[in-house]
């Protein structure tokens, strides 16, 4: 395997085939396996050019290559050069079989199983809809990839080619096929440990996706450079001077500098309302050493002279990543300048960079290489925003390290609490979750964990229903479970409520709506008390039903059923029965939004909680019910970041004119910005106003607005 990285700009201008082949031959040497498959891939794509005009195979070509930089893995390389011949060509998968063999075949069926998927749930690329997608097409990518992480390793170099030849195509598909990449396959380049895949992923769909942004960065870096690299040059004296006087050989050591990378830089900016200049980690450097101890020694070298913030060091030698990742992390001070010192050993840092790719033995993982987070974005619902919504946390976050009274160590998200954990040793432990010891003293399950805590979890003989403590988890896997059990119980409750529903409209008894409903063979039972159209439908199979038998029909004549539409309260009630009132049960009052059960009483309806516990007595003892759910109202949320004066009266004055603009407050929250001028201000809210911009320019009349999405829109999260 080589141990330079790809010349990206060297791959990006490449536009002739010799010139290709011979950079692949740079890279790994020509195996007659390689000689053949080149030859092959020619052939198949003798006809075909991309959208600039080149010929189809400097593509593929040149995919190889970035995958024998990575990986120094033939099969993978071959693949490479073979990965769109069964899609774009006639070439029948057994034809790569006799040639190549199976694994070969393996490699190549996975990445077009990928691409047939993406062509076949992506939607059309003149559509506006986009992080719905893409997410879509993440979780088919995962599950249709799970068997052979290699087959990831060689997609993602194929989006890394697509990336940098993107100028050929239209903007529109240009921002499409970037938001596609920042979304899906950035993050699994991420969670695979392939840093330097990830990054250029994530500056290249930066660039197309944030052109002002990207453009404020790079000025501001440009202006600064010979700034920061002065800054970084003395650092990294400073440094070799120190590790040269106390004992390490010029040839023991390597010092690597580093600027943060552009999107990087701008999310650090977005999530704390900061500016470039604030950014701690903006300047860093690598000490490379050649033994694990020796990590350890320049760490107290470097605490020793020169002073650090404390809350800023992370050991992941002694506790790795789940993906392999070994460094420690430390932040100090320099002459003024705050600088991250990330000390690692040479084959370290190989891990690093290329991750799982660093390592041959991808089909079991490698030593130290975890899989498991890949069975942990299993999802069991069918809502794409939901997957989307579930996944992300698990990609973008930091990471501690917590163990089990009998060491085992668990990776976890941060902010994440002792449920969190329970999920993580096993399923059915988190679904019985009783009650958890922290470090030996006794907690609650949504406590947050931090590192090095030792964590037990007490379960109980029956699975625990917490539909209210969804958002309190942090990790996909709980979510996902909690969520799973929350729908299952509420699935039931909904069918229950449908034939009590049924039976108060038809002044019958619940049993002989249940045997009707049996004898009907009936399903989706539970829809009969959400959706009120198969509620009148039953209604009218029933009639039907029962008029077929004379006896019934002076019975049928002395009842209408029809049902009747009440509004109260913020309420819509479909009864076939007076109502003259509605009241909230003082047991649970739920808020608007809610899930809601009603119960009819002498023309009250009394209102609850649909999980409450006293409702689920009257659920069961088969008390009159009517149909109910909230009035709908037609607010929108959104979340915006505004400039806030520092200054007496500046909140108060800023909330006085929301309020004129009908908006609701939902929660408020500052960060500092320059001392004496600003303050960034947060702020969650509700509007009746559906146009993002045209709010927008309502709030900037009055105020700076450096950020603003809707928050209800699942494109835009």
């Amino acid at each position: 395997m080589s141990n330079e990285k790809i010349d990206i700009q060297r791959v990006q201008s490449i536009r002739d085939v010799e010139t290709a082949q011979e950079y692949l031959f740079s890279r790994f040497p020509p195996t007659p396996q390689i000689k053949d498959a080149l030859e092959f891939a020619k052939e198949a794509h003798k006809a075909q050019r991309r959208k600039s005009g080149e010929p189809y195979i400097i593509h593929p070509i040149l995919v190889a290559a970035i995958v024998a930089v990575i990986s120094g893995d033939e099969a993978m390389i071959v693949s490479a050069l073979l990965h769109d011949v069964i899609e774009d060509t006639d070439t029948p998968l057994e034809e790569i079989i006799q040639r190549y063999g199976k694994d070969v075949a393996h490699l190549v069926e996975g990445l077009t199983k990928i691409d047939l998927i993406r062509d076949k749930e992506l939607i059309p690329s003149h559509s506006d809809e986009k992080l719905v997608i893409s997410a879509l097409t993440f979780r088919k990518m995962l599950l249709a990839s799970i068997k052979d992480v290699r087959v990831l390793v060689v997609k993602l170099c194929d989006r890394l080619h697509n990336m940098l030849t993107l100028d050929a195509l239209s903007s529109q598909k240009q921002r499409r096929i970037s938001e596609e990449t920042l979304v899906v396959y950035a993050p699994i380049a991420h969670r695979l440990g392939i840093a330097f895949l990830k990054n250029f992923l994530e500056d290249l769909s930066f660039g197309y996706l944030f052109p002002h942004a990207k453009a404020e960065i790079e000025n501001y870096l440009q202006t600064h450079y010979h700034q920061i690299e002065l800054r970084l040059n003395d650092f990294k004296e400073e440094l070799a001077k120190l590790l040269l006087k106390n004992g390490f050989d010029e040839n023991d050591f390597e010092i690597l500098s580093r600027i943060k990378h552009n999107y990087s830089i701008y999310l650090k900016m977005q999530r704390k309302g900061i500016s470039i200049e604030e950014i701690l980690d903006l300047l860093a450097v690598r000490i490379l050493v050649k033994k694990d101890i020796d990590c350890y020694k320049v760490l107290g070298l470097v605490h020793l002279h020169f002073q650090p913030l404390s809350s800023r060091f992370k050991d992941y030698i002694a506790v790795p990543k789940d993906n392999g990742y070994q460094t420690l992390h430390t932040t100090v001070f320099h002459d003024k300048g705050i600088f991250e010192v990330q000390i690692r050993t040479f084959e370290m840092h190989k891990t690093a960079e290329f991750g799982v790719a660093a390592h041959w033995k991808y089909k079991s993982g490698a030593a130290g290489i975890k899989l498991d987070w890949l069975d942990n974005l299993q999802y069991q619902g069918e809502s794409i925003e939901d997957f989307y919504a579930l996944i992300k946390n698990d990609l973008y976050s930091e990471d501690i390290t917590v163990f089990s009274p009998r060491g085992d160590i668990f990776t976890l998200p941060r902010g994440a609490v002792a449920l969190d954990f329970a999920y993580a040793v096993h399923t059915e432990i988190g679904n019985k979750a009783e009650s958890a010891l922290v470090n030996k003293n006794k907690v609650s399950l949504l406590t947050e964990l931090h590192n090095g805590d030792i964590v037990k979890i007490v379960a109980a003989k029956e699975n625990k229903v917490r539909c209210s403590w969804i958002d309190a988890v942090k990790t996909s896997k709980a979510k996902s479970n909690m969520k799973y059990l929350c729908n299952v119980r509420i699935k039931e409750i909904n069918a229950e409520v449908g034939k009590n529903i049924l039976a108060a409209v038809m002044n019958l008894n619940y049993t002989r709506v249940d045997e009707w409903l049996h004898i009907q063979q009936c399903t989706n039972i539970e829809n009969l008390s959400t959706d009120i159209d198969r509620l009148r439908e039953a209604i009218n199979r029933y009639i039907h039903f029962i008029a077929q038998n004379s006896r019934f029909k002076s019975f049928l004549s002395r009842h209408r059923f029809k049902l009747k539409k009440y509004v109260m309260n913020n309420i819509e009630i479909y009864s076939a029965h007076h109502v003259g009132k509605v009241v909230f049960d003082y047991c649970c009052h739920p808020k608007y939004g809610d899930e809601i059960v009603g119960f009819y009483e002498k023309g009250i309806v009394h209102i609850h909680h649909k999980m409450c516990q006293e409702a689920a007595k009257k659920i069961v003892s088969h008390e009159k019910m009517v149909f109910v759910r909230w009035e709908k109202h037609n607010l929108y949320n959104y979340k915006v970041i505004v400039s806030l004066q520092n200054k007496k009266g500046a909140l108060a004055e800023f909330l006085t004119y929301l309020a004129k603009l009908d908006i609701n407050i939902v929660s408020v929250e500052f960060s500092e910005g320059s001392e004496g001028y600003y303050r960034y201000c947060e702020l969650l809210f509700e509007s009746g106003e559906a146009d993002l911009n045209e709010l927008r320019g309502k709030i900037e009349q009055k105020i700076k607005v450096i950020h603003m999405i809707r928050t209800d829109d699942a494109y835009k999260q």
